[in-house]
């Protein structure tokens, strides 16, 4: 088999999460990279998957052996501030129930961190709360 590709990976977490955040009530979805000017007092979703450490499951050559590919899905919710955290808790638990344990196209997803409010939000004027999600892939070479 050939390498892992890293944007198929993506595709597969990304895509669930705009299909997911498509339905009523929708709910914009920013990913890295991508220019975006929000709605004032309105509430969105910013998803940055970022790919870390990988290990070897089993020794071998460039082909017919295994390494597991760990990453780290964050993702921001932002509403508007001084209305209480309510709006970001029932996005949170939507994206919680997403990728909360499940398997999807071969990308495992652990329990999911969050949603924590932010002391300091990013980009300021916004309440933001955020879901950490770690996950792994196996490549098969």
């Amino acid at each position: 088999m050939a390498a892992t590709n890293l944007n198929t990976v993506r595709s597969v977490i990304e895509g669930r999460l705009a299909t997911e955040l498509a339905e009523d009530p929708a709910i914009p979805v920013v990913f890295h990279n991508m220019a975006f000017e929000p709605t004032p007092a309105s509430s969105w979703v910013q998803c940055l998957t970022t790919f870390g450490a990988n290990e070897y499951l089993s020794q071998g050559s460039t082909s017919n052996s295994q390494n597991r590919i760990f990453g780290l899905l964050t993702i921001n919710i932002f509403s508007a501030p001084g209305v209480g955290p309510g709006a970001n808790y029932t996005i949170g638990k939507r994206i919680r129930d997403l990728y909360n344990r499940v398997n999807v196209s071969g990308v495992f997803f652990d329990a999911p961190t969050g949603p924590e409010a932010l002391a300091s939000p990013a980009p300021e004027g916004y309440f933001q709360t955020q879901v950490r999600v770690t996950f792994e892939s196996i490549e098969e070479l």
